[in-house]
């Protein structure tokens, strides 16, 4: 077992006049998306947008594209005729398939003045050339109650649980918000990709620990069980990727 932290201090940090990205792989200017992947995993922002603002219409092709709200709203509209603002607690699912065209903004107005925080995730999916589609779904309340949630998943062994479904058949995303002072337990993985949306937690992994704050995310390889600790008074956000394969076995 291998567990690599990336300090929240060591993403990459790009932003202009109305946008703040924090990434915990490189997404911005020229880089190799699928040489920086770990597992499936290609793309991982946490961007605060400002009030007004967002991103005009832009295409996207071949990728299955997972968007979660931490503060404010995202109004997003496509090229299928889909418009919808997603709050939090509401996980947004889209596959690019053959080619979609959509906008993603700031759904307060200027004169509102709340900003957006989000945290979008890209994963290469097993197949090209799927129909092209998008989904909401509401997992607030569970969420809420504690224990890890499985929220999207392409696994087979997935296949009957009300969950978002995404076309690679390795991976699959748990969200925990843990209750103060309290233990939940995550499944182990060939990889997985843990990160601490807000808070601070305890991550221990086959006997290794590690204390994670807001920002931070562990990349581990062949592992077991992941433990999460929380502390008095304290409630982290978690995303968990488990995944089962690398994108080169997938796409090879």
């Amino acid at each position: 077992m291998s567990m690599t932290v990336i300090n929240a201090a060591d993403r990459l940090h790009w932003a202009n006049e109305w946008l703040t990205s924090r990434q915990s792989f490189p997404g911005t200017g020229n880089y190799d998306l699928f040489g920086n992947a770990h597992g499936v995993l290609v793309m991982h922002n946490d961007d605060v947008v400002d009030p007004g603002e967002g991103l005009d219409a832009h295409h996207h092709q071949n990728m299955e594209i997972l968007t979660w709200v931490l503060d404010g709203g995202v109004t997003h509209r496509d090229s299928l005729g889909h418009e919808v603002t997603l709050g939090p607690g509401v996980l947004g699912r889209m596959t690019a398939g053959t080619g979609i065209t959509h906008s993603e903004r700031n759904a307060s107005s200027r004169a509102q003045r709340e900003s957006l925080r989000v945290i979008q995730m890209w994963v290469a999916p097993d197949t090209d050339g799927l129909e092209p589609s998008h989904s909401e779904h509401d997992v607030a309340a569970a969420v809420d109650a504690g224990n890890p949630v499985l929220v999207a998943s392409g696994r087979p062994s997935h296949t009957d649980l009300d969950v978002a479904r995404i076309n690679n058949r390795y991976a699959a995303l748990w969200i925990a918000r843990p209750l103060p002072d309290s233990v939940v337990t995550l499944p182990g993985a060939p990889y997985g990709h843990l990160f601490v949306a807000r808070g601070t937690a305890t991550v221990e992994v086959d006997g290794e620990t590690r204390e994670l704050t807001e920002g931070d995310a562990a990349r581990l390889v062949d592992s077991g069980d992941v433990v999460v600790r929380s502390g008095p008074g304290d409630r982290p956000e978690i995303l968990y990727w488990e995944m089962h394969t690398t994108f080169d076995l997938v796409r090879p």
